[in-house]
């Protein structure tokens, strides 16, 4: 039996227009897979709702957290911060039967062999800095002079870590020791809401952004772990771009101001990969 690797990000499920694609998100197959490459909304119970719908449809749902989903919003009723926050959702997951970041990664049984599908969470350390900057003090300075903050500088708490940097460094570090301890022999689909090589973020309308949106310290990973795809989202432009001959796919949905502007009936969710189950 067909069946095929799905994956999706962005529903940021806070606008009912998203809450109605997300309605409409169904498997082709009962075997179906789907990937959530992060941001599916702020508010904590709400992300849970739409993983555990998402849940009941698929045979397998694989999670990767978004920058959304790690902001503490004053007006969610759960107003744990930074890590704490992180580990709640990876246990409110575990208890929908969502793979998450801290879980084994599930092999994928691909028409081609079996490939290791790798939920990562590694953020971002203000590496790409803005265009003429050489600091990252002077990046984020070029970022509020121009009016292009990320709101994660006043709602992504980094605790206990000293700062953002910080907590991306450690996550680097642990993700890749688990990413060594991979099979040689498997290939991979490393899934991951930031984009993993600079060069998408280059036709972005504001180029500051760049730097809340990934690090360099990832940019050969896909050559390293063996990648037969890379799934990304966090910047609404989605489309299937190739590094080496390896495809990234941004596989996000976006906010309804912008994918009204592709059409109305958005179709976010695109195949990775297909399998025989």
């Amino acid at each position: 039996m067909t069946a095929s690797l799905l994956a999706v990000s962005d529903l940021h499920i806070s606008y009912q227009e998203n809450r109605d694609v997300l309605d409409r998100i169904r498997p082709g197959s009962a075997d179906d897979w789907l990937i959530v490459a992060g941001d599916v909304g702020e508010m904590f119970d709400g992300i849970g709702w739409a993983l555990g719908l998402l849940r009941d449809r698929f045979a397998k749902v694989i999670w990767a957290p978004g920058n959304h989903e790690l902001w503490t919003h004053p007006r969610d009723p759960v107003q744990l911060r930074g890590d704490e926050r992180y580990r709640a959702l990876v246990d409110q997951c575990r208890k929908l039967g969502v793979v998450t970041p801290e879980d084994d990664y599930p092999i994928w049984p691909g028409r081609s062999g079996p490939v290791a599908v790798t939920p990562l969470f590694v953020l971002y350390d203000y590496s790409w800095l803005a265009p003429g900057a050489t600091t990252k003090e002077e990046s984020l300075k070029l970022a509020y002079d121009a009016g292009v903050v990320c709101t994660d500088e006043m709602l992504l708490f980094p605790d206990p870590y000293p700062d953002r940097a910080s907590w991306c460094a450690a996550r680097l570090t642990e993700t890749e020791k688990r990413l060594t301890e991979i099979d040689a022999s498997l290939p991979t689909v490393l899934v991951s809401h930031w984009p993993l090589r600079r060069e998408p973020t280059d036709i972005m309308w504001h180029p500051e952004f760049a730097q809340w949106c990934g690090t360099d310290r990832t940019a050969d990973w896909h050559l390293r772990f063996r990648a037969a795809a890379a799934v990304y989202g966090h910047l609404h432009i989605p489309r299937s771009t190739t590094y080496d001959g390896v495809p990234f796919e941004e596989v996000s949905l976006g906010y309804p101001r912008e994918w009204s502007s592709r059409g109305d009936t958005p179709q976010p969710v695109r195949r990775i990969l297909e399998g025989d189950v």
